[in-house]
Formats: C-alpha cells, sequence, structure tokens
C-alpha cells in the first residue's frame, strides 16, 4: 500500500483530525495490526471496533478512524466508519491508472474472475479479490493492496439488496465490467429476477460512459439489458451473433475443449474444468482479455492453467472414483449446472449427494422439488441431507428414481455413501456452505485411504 498522510484521510473521508502524520495500512481487526496501520473501527450487530480503538494506538496503528469523540491523542472522527472506510478506498484507487476489471453475477462470479485474473496475468501484474471479500468491507480491504507494482486488477462484487453494487462500483471505479447471469440468489429480498437485474446493473454507477460492458449472450435478460451508448460485448454458445462465441465444445473427462470466434479470428482454448458454465464463465474472461490487450494464444494459455478456487466444482479422483467437490454455495441455477457437470462426466454410475440451499424464501420448496427432477434425470443414486432437501428425495422418488434417500446425519450419510462407492462412479456433492457437505467429503476420504 501506497502512504496516506493523515490530511489526505481526513480529505478524502471528511473526518476531522488534529494530528500529522502517515499510514502505512489500513486494518479492521485489531487481532491483526500492522505496525504504523490505519485502524478503522467497524460497529457491527456483535461487535464495536470503537471498544478496542485505545488498544490498537498501544499496539503500534498510527491512527484510528472513529465515528464518535473518544479523547483519543490520533483519532480521525467521520461521521459513519463504514461509509468512510468506501470513501477512502476510493481515494486511494483514484492514484492509480489501470485497467480494473469489475465482476458479478447470480452464479459463477468467482470463477469468472478467478479466470479473468489469470488471463490478466499473462501480461499485467494483476491484483485480485481474495476469498469472499466481494462486499463492502472486503473490497475496500482489497483496493488497499494496490501498489506502485500493480499493473491491473479483478475485483469481484457481491450484492443482497439494491445500492450495495452501487457503491462498490462507486468505489472501485472499474474500467470495464463483466455480468455473468441473472438467477434467482437473493430473490427473497429483491423480489423477481427483473429487480436482480437491476441491481446487477448497478455495476455502471462507477464506470465511465465509454467504459466497456461484457454480458452473457445467452442469458434472455441480460441480452436485452438497457444501457445506453455503452460499448456492449456478448459472449455465448446458442447465439451466431455473439461477438465472442464458442463452437465445436468436446467434453473429457479431465475438461472440455472449445473454439472462440471473434472480431473475424478464432482461438482454441482447452479448459481443466467441467460445464457449459464454465465455458461461458472462459468466454467473458477470454473477452476481457482481450479489451485490455492481452493476446489471444497468451490467453488461452493462462486458462488452460486455471485451477479451481476453493470447493467450486473442483474435480477430484480418488480409488478409481471421480467426486465433484461443489460445496461453497449453492442456487437453483448452480445446482442446474452441477448436473450439467455430472452428466457430462463419462461414469458407470452418477451418484448425487445434496444438501439444502439457504436464503430462497419463499421460492425454497419449489427449488429444491426441482433438484430431484433434475436428479432423477442425472443420477442413478440420490443422497440428501437438510431439512430442505426431504422435498428433493420426495421429487426424485415421484419421477422414477429409485434409489433416494434422506438423512438427518451427516456420518449416516457418509457411512451410506462410502459403502455405495466402487470404481468408475461420479460422486457429485453439492449444498449451501452452511451445510457443511466439506465433512461428508473428509470423512469419506478417510475411509478410502485418501
Amino acid at each position: 500500500m501506497k502512504q496516506l498522510s493523515i490530511r489526505e484521510i481526513a480529505r478524502a473521508t471528511g473526518g476531522t483530525a488534529h494530528f500529522e502524520g502517515a499510514v502505512e495500512d489500513v486494518c479492521i481487526d485489531n487481532r491483526a495490526l500492522t505496525a504504523g496501520c490505519l485502524f478503522v473501527c467497524i460497529q457491527g450487530e456483535r461487535f464495536d471496533g470503537h471498544a478496542f480503538a485505545a488498544d490498537a494506538l498501544q499496539k503500534g496503528a498510527a491512527a484510528v478512524l472513529c465515528a464518535r469523540d473518544l479523547g483519543l491523542e490520533r483519532q480521525i472522527v467521520v461521521p459513519d466508519t463504514r461509509r468512510a472506510l468506501l470513501d477512502l478506498a476510493r481515494f486511494y484507487r483514484g492514484l492509480f491508472t489501470i485497467p480494473l476489471a469489475a465482476v458479478t453475477g447470480s452464479v459463477g462470479k468467482t470463477t469468472v474472475k478467478e479466470m479473468t485474473a489469470a488471463v490478466f496475468g499473462a501480461k499485467y501484474r494483476t491484483l485480485k479479490t481474495e476469498g469472499n471479500l466481494n462486499n463492502e468491507i472486503g473490497l475496500p480491504r482489497t483496493l488497499f493492496r494496490l501498489d506502485d507494482e500493480t499493473q491491473a486488477a479483478v475485483i469481484e462484487m457481491g450484492m443482497n439488496h439494491f445500492g450495495e453494487i452501487s457503491r462498490l462500483s462507486r468505489t472501485a471505479l472499474p474500467t470495464l465490467a463483466i455480468i455473468g447471469n441473472i438467477g434467482v440468489s437473493h430473490i427473497e429480498n429483491l423480489g423477481s429476477q427483473e429487480n436482480i437485474l437491476k441491481a446487477k446493473l448497478e455495476i455502471l454507477d462507477g464506470m465511465a460512459p465509454d467504459a466497456p460492458l461484457i454480458l452473457n449472450g445467452d442469458d434472455p435478460l441480460l441480452r436485452g439489458a438497457q444501457v445506453g451508448d455503452r460499448p456492449v460485448y456478448d459472449y455465448g454458445i446458442d447465439r451466431d451473433d455473439c461477438a465472442f462465441r464458442a463452437h465445436d465444445i468436446r467434453m473429457t473427462s479431465d475438461g472440455v475443449s472449445f473454439t472462440v470466434d471473434y472480431d473475424g479470428a478464432s482461438q482454441r482454448i482447452s479448459l481443466p474444468a467441467m460445464g457449459k458454465h464454465n465455458i461461458y464463465n472462459a468466454l467473458a474472461a477470454f473477452a476481457a482479455g482481450c479489451l485490455v490487450g492481452v493476446q489471444p494464444q497468451a490467453a488461452a494459455d493462462a486458462l488452460a492453467g486455471y485451477v479451481p478456487a476453493g470447493m467450486r466444482q473442483r474435480i477430484r479422483k480418488v480409488g478409481g472414483v471421480t467426486f465433484i467437490e461443489d460445496c461453497y454455495n449453492a442456487s437453483p441455477d448452480s445446482v442446474r449446472a452441477a448436473f450439467s457437470t455430472l452428466h457430462d462426466l463419462p461414469a458407470s454410475r452418477r451418484i448425487a449427494v445434496l444438501g439444502d440451499m439457504l436464503e430462497l424464501g419463499s421460492v425454497s420448496q419449489a427449488a429444491h422439488r426441482e433438484s430431484g427432477v433434475l436428479a432423477a434425470k442425472n443420477a442413478d443414486i440420490l443422497l440428501a441431507y437438510g431439512a430442505q432437501s426431504e422435498e428433493t428425495v420426495a421429487a426424485a422418488t415421484e419421477n422414477g428414481m429409485q434409489y433416494a434417500r434422506h438423512f438427518q446425519d451427516k456420518q449416516a450419510l457418509s457411512r451410506e455413501l462410502s459403502a455405495l462407492l466402487r470404481a468408475g462412479d461420479a460422486v457429485l456433492v453439492k449444498g449451501s456452505r452452511g451445510m457443511k457437505l466439506e465433512e461428508i467429503l473428509q470423512s469419506v476420504y478417510e475411509e478410502m485411504g485418501a
């Protein structure tokens, strides 16, 4: 991080300070302070950073940013520390003239972010969002990692309500943006897919009028999105008129390859990831790379080396069994994509291990029943865990599935799965993060000696 003076911080945040000096870092956790940092007192439902301000100064913080007068010698008082954190991050972002891609979408935005960062990395020293730091606290922390060696950045933006992506975009000031799809995640808060589209389009609020927007041209809502005169580059598989179009698709047990046509040229891409949805993700990343000057072959080489982040459809082979580890999150759209991946895998039997999809509100029952229908069509065996997943098993059974069972206990499910497995099987493990289905995988792997 570049050094910031106290005067710059006060000016950027509208704060009041009666001392001089500078900071070398920005911290919000007093347990992870760095010497010379600015400690920002964030107040949450269960904690209040103001209680740790004096301790932060004693531990070596250069100053504290607080929302009330704490009577400390090195305090900067602002009306709202959350707002001030965004304002300061926006100011800091403005010190750098670099390509910055903002990425959002209902499903797969982290994968698009990772692929885009890999493509950018073929030409630039690239900063990317780490983990799930894609909100109003995490995004500023990412921006403060910009330094004089950074040549490009890829920033993920998440949301639950209207206004959130607008604030993130106005902070990060993207030079281009990607919207991957419009699904039903957070429909409980936003009410409809049309409202979700409106919320995602807030990503334009911090962009210059001529900054390009990259959209999934096969998504029916994005295809008709109204974005004024802004340059738009769409990508797709099903439509012939997309600016970046994939065809000649070939699936293997190790991934997928395809040819992308663009601007009168073609490029063959081999991707070590399964499923049609990952072709879309790679197309978005390839398009973004082309727009920032990455050579097509270099972009293809970067995608060939892509490694899935966390447990997001990570393929692992153990004892002749192929596992699809997809325990990070779940929504109706991502479950459909996961079943597509399971269907495409060569296997003697296909087994689906499903957990509840959380935070779906009024559509939860219908969504879980749809998962059961998908299981009946794409799998031979279904093992489900969680209260809502009883509906999944019921729907699978009603649609002709012979082996569909519901479990109240993860260990019981793990024992059942371990007993069933044989070489040649493919196993999908999919559920919301809160269901912690990785515990099932851990038990099964231990049983298999992995």
